[in-house]
């Protein structure tokens, strides 16, 4: 297949994943929390590490301030909490507290049931074939 019509395949895909992710995560966030905050929530939930401020910033697409804002909302509300480096004082590491771990687990239990429902009607060779092609897009494209 030629690059530009894999490219265009990607570009329509990319846009279904999209629509698809906004349905999974209809109505799932927490009414503490803005759209912006939520999605920093999500993004150190799903990297499962702490993470830096500029981390934060690039994945999301808010500026520095922005994000260094949003984060102290956050610790205000005791859903993130920040630790230094022991290098660096200067360099921060954020992570979920425990009551922001059992807020994104719940968040992703809906998830998971709002995902149960749209692939009800697959059967198990479709979900196999799905999870196949998910193992090889993480290995050769989103990694």
């Amino acid at each position: 297949m030629e690059n530009k019509a894999l490219f265009n395949k990607l570009i329509t895909f990319t846009s279904s994943v999209l629509r698809v992710t906004n349905e999974l995560n209809r109505d799932v966030r927490p009414d503490i929390v803005t759209q912006v905050q939520y999605d920093i929530l999500d993004f150190i939930y799903v990297s499962k590490q702490p993470i830096t401020l500029s981390e934060i910033s690039d994945c999301i697409r808010i500026s520095m301030p922005n994000a260094s804002r949003e984060i102290r909302k956050l610790g205000d509300l005791y859903l993130i909490e920040k630790k230094s480096d022991v290098e660096d004082r200067r360099k921060q590491f954020i992570s979920l507290t425990k009551e922001g771990e059992m807020m994104m687990k719940k968040v992703y239990k809906q998830i998971e049931f709002n995902f149960k429902n749209r692939m009800e009607d697959a059967s198990a060779e479709d979900l196999k074939e799905i999870e196949r092609a998910v193992d090889k897009l993480q290995t050769k494209l989103y990694f």
